[in-house]
């Protein structure tokens, strides 16, 4: 499962995640296709789109940008002239602040961080937001049977991609071990009648392979209750988009390729009502002994992934839902990856890298959402 260590480069991060430079292209206008372009571009049209409402002409462009959980966030949206940009500002910053105060285990006063630090056998009732995100972070790891945990925390403190910050030399298999037998899904109690959630002793939770995707969906309601229903919302690369701009086009993102995939494919989607979430064994790592050692780790056995999988983007109306079966399919092996996306009818693709070359898998959905311009 995916873990983000500290960016060092920001100023006292909230989460650790996707740098900057790791984002996905947003696109102003859909490219123009022509016979010199390298790459084939194949559009990809969400499979239930209804017709997306068009904002009135007078609709003011707003291009919104700051800071959270580490990296950057952006929001492009139309809203009517009532809307003050800086308020509206102020809004979007509130809450990715509230994400933070719940779920971020780099800030010692969070919620996540009180529960982590408290005693055995005592009950803990959560903020709605941040037992919601729990209860479908254990859901996920009960339907991959723990490739996915929501309590990897002393496992992505002990290599080193936690709030404890960077190692240089591997763990050893004993420390690995007590990892594992110390904090796992399977002590995971909860109480859905209160929202609370039984810490067992030792228990460290850790979302921040989901919590990126929910500050994402968040926006994406705050916007909405505040009647912008055109809007493009990005996160440390995540994505959620709605609507259509003025002259009838939808929000348009490119998805990642990776440095040296020389695929002649470029996957364009039209984000209404839809949202992309990537993982990878690329983004974060550190090398010992000429062993390269990702941030996404296995919580199964406890060491990162080293089947291959280099990449996973999944397309899903929620980024919540989207960011947990990214990580979820990029510790699964290829297959299992690919079988567990076509159980669920998810659009993914699944990226393998095999010696020096890159070869895509793709799910039928998401074979389903190819439309040729």
């Amino acid at each position: 499962m995916s873990v983000f260590p500290q960016d060092t480069d920001t100023q006292t991060p909230s989460f650790a995640i996707l740098s900057p430079t790791s984002h996905v292209p947003i696109l102003t206008h859909m490219p123009p296709s022509s016979s010199s372009q390298t790459r084939q571009r194949q559009v990809l049209i969400p499979l239930t789109m209804q017709r997306p409402s068009q904002p009135d002409h007078h609709a003011q462009l707003h291009d919104l940008r700051g800071f959270t959980m580490g990296t950057t966030w952006q929001v492009q949206c139309y809203a009517n002239s009532s809307i003050e940009a800086d308020k509206l500002q102020a809004g979007i910053q509130a809450e990715l602040d509230q994400v933070v105060a719940q779920m971020s285990p780099w800030e010692a006063d969070s919620d996540i961080s009180r529960f982590n630090r408290a005693a055995a056998n005592s009950w803990h009732v959560l903020p709605a937001d941040f037992f919601k995100v729990l209860q479908h972070s254990l859901f996920v790891a009960e339907q991959t049977q723990g490739a996915y945990d929501p309590c990897i925390g002393h496992l992505a403190n002990l290599w080193g991609f936690g709030p404890k910050g960077k190692i240089t030399v591997a763990p050893d298999s004993t420390h690995i071990q007590q990892a594992l037998q110390a904090s796992n899904w399977r002590q995971l109690k909860l109480n859905t009648t209160d929202q609370s959630v039984l810490q067992t002793g030792d228990l460290e939770i850790d979302l921040c392979s989901t919590a990126k995707g929910f500050g994402v969906d968040q926006l994406a309601r705050y916007l909405q209750q505040i009647g912008i229903h055109s809007y493009l919302v990005e996160i440390g690369g995540e994505l959620r988009g709605l609507g259509c701009k003025p002259d009838g086009q939808p929000w348009w993102a490119n998805l990642e390729q990776l440095e040296g995939q020389t695929e002649q494919v470029e996957y364009v989607a039209a984000l209404h009502g839809l949202a992309i979430a990537t993982s990878g064994d690329y983004q974060r790592y550190f090398i010992h002994d000429a062993k390269r050692y990702s941030h996404t780790i296995d919580p199964r056995n406890g060491y990162p992934v080293q089947h291959g999988v280099a990449s996973v983007t999944v397309l899903h109306p929620e980024c919540m839902i989207a960011d947990a079966l990214a990580t979820a399919m990029t510790v699964l092996d290829p297959e299992a990856g690919m079988d567990y996306a076509t159980r669920l009818h998810v659009a993914a693709r699944i990226v393998v890298r095999e010696n020096d070359a890159f070869h895509e898998h793709l799910s039928p959905t998401f074979v389903a959402m190819m439309n040729d311009d």
